[in-house]
């Protein structure tokens, strides 16, 4: 029997856990207290609904579950087999294809517009490595039924306030920026470039990648794409002239619609005020995020330090219509909880106003229901472990100062010390 974990999915030590359980309290505790309410989906979905799912590259990364029994024998004996037939399930790649379900199952009992907290565990079939897992928590909110800009400014700014409650004053934590475009105005600016339709997925995925591989790294993987040369030219000197960042005003005026520019400036400036300096707001208008379910303003959470988003989301207006064939306004905001979890272990994050730990240690020659009443006293001042004295108690105490145990209880002839 093999005793780790399998890769890409890992054991959780007490330790972690308590960060994670803290954590997911303060955020659920701000959604909570700003409307939002808290359902549960079941982590298989059917196939056919995932693979309609517009999931970007996540398709690719499905946990697939074979058919059962008869079902099973019957897609084996075919001669070629197929893949699709031997599967009918899988393991969901995000929260957002299973809330959708949920919400064309349940519209009749529900409050509209939709204001939903999930947190839970979805899968991907990654390749693992750092940063990349194949189980992982995710915790979103999402708001069904508002068409208007409103919606993605109260996202923006109740998910900046669960992680200011989260209490973490380092800076590199702190100090975040929201970065924020519109999908439509990005294809647009880069139809008016030369890029035809059928390329712009790919365009994107390239222009994603500026702050990784620069403004050279996007000509030359462009190039090798084959695209056409006047339209590369016209992506490079447009990056290479925001050195200083960029302007919807600069990029609009490339647009051959500017009046879709209006709900993207109405979010930052509404924002802006919200935020009061607490946080930022940029636009970026090489955000693309993966998922090809949005349909308009995208946005990321990015904080100094450390690579990567912290969080993102956006609105996906058709994805509802999959099930109900008609359109239902949504949009959502996934805190990457991995992410912020990590961040906080590397910095040495310490849980605001947890109580020290305490260890109430006793032997066969007292009452336990003496010892049980001293712990419940205890228990007002510190968190307490009970446990039976060992024979040679050093190696015990070792193991308790390692998990973070300040504070010692014995008890001598039933009357109680702590040191």
């Amino acid at each position: 029997m093999k005793i780790n974990a399998l890769k890409g999915m890992k054991d959780i030590l007490p330790a972690e856990q308590k960060l994670r359980d803290y954590v997911q309290s303060k955020i659920l505790e701000t959604y909570r207290a700003s409307g939002f309410e808290r359902i549960s989906t079941p982590m298989l979905e059917d196939a056919e609904n995932l693979d309609k799912s517009d999931g970007g590259d996540n398709l690719n990364l499905i946990f697939k579950v074979l058919k059962r029994g008869e079902k099973l024998e019957a897609a084996l004996s075919a001669h070629p087999v197929e893949e699709k037939a031997l599967s009918d399930m899988g393991l969901r790649y995000d929260l957002t294809l299973p809330l959708t379900r949920f919400f064309a199952a349940n519209k009749n009992e529900l409050q509209f517009p939709f204001k939903v907290i999930q947190t839970d565990r979805v899968f991907r079939a990654e390749r693992p490595q750092k940063g990349r897992s194949r189980e992982f928590v995710q915790c979103d909110i999402d708001i069904f039924g508002d068409s208007s800009p409103n919606a993605e400014v109260e996202l923006i700014d109740v998910t900046a306030r669960a992680l200011m409650n989260i209490g973490c004053t380092d800076e590199r934590f702190s100090n975040f920026t929201i970065n924020i475009n519109d999908r439509r105005i990005l294809r647009n600016m880069l139809g008016a470039m030369g890029f035809a339709d059928d390329t712009l997925d790919s365009v994107c995925i390239t222009f994603d990648k500026l702050d990784k591989i620069g403004v050279q790294g996007i000509e030359a993987e462009l190039t090798e794409k084959q695209l056409p040369s006047g339209a590369i030219k016209a992506l490079v000197d447009f990056c290479a002239g925001a050195a200083d960042g960029f302007s919807i005003d600069d990029v609009v005026s490339k647009c051959a619609d500017p009046s879709i520019a209006d709900d993207l400036k109405y979010v930052i400036e509404t924002v802006q005020k919200v935020s009061n300096g607490k946080y930022k707001i940029k636009y970026c208008p090489n955000l693309v995020r993966g998922q090809g379910y949005y349909t308009g303003i995208v946005f990321e959470i990015a904080s100094p330090g450390f690579s990567g988003a912290v969080g993102g989301g956006g609105r996906y207006d058709n994805l509802v219509g999959k099930f109900l064939g008609q359109q239902v306004p949504a949009v959502g905001f996934s805190i990457g909880f991995e992410r912020i979890c990590s961040i906080l272990q590397d910095i040495g994050f310490a849980i605001p106003g947890a109580k020290e730990k305490c260890a109430l240690l006793y032997d066969d020659s007292v009452d336990f229901t003496c010892v049980l009443t001293a712990a419940q006293k205890l228990r007002s001042d510190y968190t307490v472990t009970i446990l039976k004295k060992a024979k040679k108690p050093g190696p015990q105490y070792d193991m308790l100062e390692k998990l973070g145990y300040t504070k010692f209880a014995t008890f001598k002839e039933n009357e109680l010390f702590v040191k």
